[in-house]
């Protein structure tokens, strides 16, 4: 049996191409996303495969290298830019002898660090318990078997029955509170439909510049910095557009490839923000060098909380329609340029019948 080992946070990152090119892009976001948990990257592991081993993910002679890695670098942990199965995760780490972190436990790890408000915090942590009840395995000393005998004899259920019935106790507590924070939201939007106040929602890929957009449009203090989630609570400002028209300003979560399922589903309350706003902005970064592929890994988040029939805008296509505008979150240029397309937008009395199209801003420099 293995006791999972404990603390350190010297990493190796292995990153396997599946069936396809190496991606530097995507190579280059798992070291962000390690160095965003605390960790020290101690070296890098690649390799191209053609589909994953069902035992240890990367096949042996892999986890060879890998262990051998580790050994000369006195590493703590390995972290696995793909999604492990629990049975993957106990494997590897029997063979490398240390703890294995795969890109759903980083992300949500990282959320976990970030979680500043109440909802937040419950948000994540039933993130983290839903995924963790699906990998509950057999493998580790604290889930043998309890020995029977006189004084011994329990309930008859092993520790690993025992470990799944405590998490779904409070994963089952954690959604009642939620959905009490879930009323309260659409009350706050029912309000708002009430006062005729138009919403807008940035959304985009982590890191694309959304607060930092959002502080310069407002005039809020809103936590921005160059970093992944750094953002986590929607914060909701009123924006002026023209002539004292205002708009309500929403700075919603980041997006990344392979968001975990389950952080999408606690942060439902939080997202719900996108889903009933009435335009999207769509913030992408134009210096990004995979951004065609940031923009498919927004596109397919909203389309899974039911935002993808939202208006998005602001160039102006054929028809001379609006459909994106260039702006620099950092100096400013083109807001005012964006305000007025945004003025123009909610003018328009057929804006549920537009067709939705993407943002191309901002550009930050």
């Amino acid at each position: 049996m293995l006791e999972r080992p404990t603390g350190g946070n010297r990493a190796i990152v292995v990153a396997l191409d599946l069936g396809r090119a190496a991606s530097g892009d995507r190579t280059a976001e798992i070291d962000a996303l390690a160095l965003s948990a605390g960790a020290t990257i101690a070296g890098r592991v690649r390799g191209r495969r053609e589909r994953p081993d069902p035992a240890l993910y990367a096949g042996r002679g892999k986890v060879d290298e890998i262990r051998a890695l580790r050994a000369a670098t006195d590493a703590d942990l390995v972290i696995f830019d793909h999604v492990l199965s629990g049975v993957q995760q106990r494997n590897l780490e029997q063979a490398l002898s240390c703890r294995v972190v795969d890109r759903v436990s980083l992300i949500l790890d990282i959320f976990a660090q970030r979680a500043r408000s109440a909802e937040g915090k419950l948000q994540v942590e039933l993130a983290q318990l839903s995924h963790m009840a699906t990998r509950l395995v057999g493998g580790w000393t604290h889930l043998e078997r309890q020995k029977g005998g006189i004084g011994l004899r329990g309930p008859g259920e092993t520790q690993l029955e025992t470990d799944r019935r405590l998490i779904g106790r409070r994963v089952k507590l954690l959604r009642d509170r939620l959905e009490r924070v879930t009323v309260t939201r659409a009350t706050q939007r029912r309000t708002r439909r009430r006062n005729a106040a138009h919403t807008v929602a940035l959304v985009g890929y982590t890191n694309a510049g959304k607060s930092t957009l959002f502080n310069r449009l407002t005039g809020a203090r809103a936590y921005a910095a160059d970093q992944l989630f750094a953002t986590l609570d929607t914060t909701l400002r009123r924006m002026h557009v023209k002539d004292g028209e205002a708009i309500i300003l929403s700075d919603t979560v980041g997006f990344i490839r392979d968001l975990p399922h389950d952080l999408v589903a606690a942060f439902r309350a939080t997202l719900a923000e996108a889903v009933d706003a009435d335009l999207l902005v769509h913030v992408i970064d134009a210096s990004a060098p995979d951004r065609d592929a940031q923009i498919d890994a927004v596109d397919r988040v909203l389309a899974e909380i039911g935002a993808d029939d939202v208006p998005t805008g602001v160039e102006r296509d054929p028809c001379g329609n609006i459909c994106s505008v260039r702006v620099s979150a950092l100096t400013g240029e083109g807001c005012a340029e964006l305000r007025a397309a945004l003025a123009e937008r909610f003018a328009l009395p057929t804006l549920s019948l537009l067709k939705p199209s993407a943002l191309d801003s901002p550009t930050v420099s």
